[in-house]
């Protein structure tokens, strides 16, 4: 084998690998643990960052490749996952087994070495996203509710991280990216709906694009908006935002509103596809808002 081709070939690992554990959204998941954890702490601990991060990334990675695993057969099917590695025959079932199962274990035990409740929470996480939510795809529409509980779960678990406690403020932050979910993943549901039909995925409310489904996201994405502002009032213990902020997430609610009225009405795959990048957009600037809000009022 040439130089060329072992090049090649170590690529090809390494871009299978970030496949099988969706680094990009494993990345995106330590992100928002990271945030919690900047909120919750009084005095940053790298150490604690550090294993927050690891952890984070491997209880999703885990999580991904568990479910790539049982979904193997459904994705062959569907033109966005048919090159995954599994279906494609680049990766062996027993493969992406080992590095579950190792990425659980590692997960775990590297989130208890922060305190245990963060590994509690990491275990019940990795449950019932592949336990719950991945059976439920094929069989009804409450598995994007089951399936926003494990998804909600990082931004407070940076604050368990930093506080080995979960009180009303954790909460807040976990019903935050609760409701943030249904609008996102409506939206992907709707401009993916051609292709998760043919693997016999129901992920919209009602089952169709229709005016229901429409009305529901943009239901869910006023209770998003509604939920990331309750900090602003002082009744969610230490977390708390400034006026300044809260009007900072307002508009970012109200760019966000706008794509979901938008969808409700004209329903199309194209206005769909701008709701789940304004909702990336949202959460993402929500949480460094959140982030800078804290560490600004701490050096004024």
């Amino acid at each position: 084998m040439s130089i060329t081709q072992v090049d090649t070939a170590k690529v090809s690992v390494i871009q299978d690998f970030k496949e099988i554990t969706k680094m990009r959204l494993a990345l995106s998941v330590v992100f928002s643990s990271v945030a919690g954890y900047l909120l919750g702490v009084d005095t940053i601990s790298w150490s604690t960052l550090v294993l927050l991060s690891i952890g984070g990334y491997f209880m999703v990675g885990a999580s991904n490749a568990f479910n790539q695993i049982i979904e193997r057969d459904l994705d062959v099917l569907m033109d966005r996952t048919k090159n995954r590695p599994i279906p494609s025959g680049r990766m062996s079932v027993n493969t992406a087994f080992i590095i579950a199962a190792v990425f659980t274990i590692s997960g775990i035990s590297v989130l208890y070495f922060i305190n245990p409740q963060t590994a509690m929470f990491g275990a019940i996480s990795i449950f019932i996203y592949v336990s719950l939510y991945t059976p439920l795809k094929t069989k009804t529409p409450l598995s994007v509710f089951v399936g926003a509980i494990p998804g909600a779960i990082p931004f407070m678990l940076g604050w368990v991280a930093a506080t080995n406690d979960f009180g009303i403020e954790p909460g807040t932050l976990f019903m935050i990216q609760f409701f943030w979910q249904f609008p996102h993943f409506w939206a992907i549901g709707w401009f993916l709906f051609d292709d998760y039909k043919k693997g016999g995925f129901f992920m919209l409310p009602t089952g169709k694009r229709d005016k229901s489904t429409a009305t529901q996201i943009v239901i869910y994405t006023v209770w998003t908006v509604v939920t990331s502002l309750i900090p602003v009032f002082g009744v969610t213990g230490k977390l708390y935002i400034t006026p300044v902020s809260g009007v900072l997430i307002l508009i970012l609610g109200a760019f966000l509103l706008r794509y979901a009225i938008r969808l409700y009405k004209v329903r199309d795959a194209k206005t769909a596809k701008q709701l789940m990048l304004a909702s990336v957009s949202y959460i993402t600037l929500l949480q460094i808002i959140y982030v800078a809000d804290k560490f600004i009022r701490a050096w004024i």
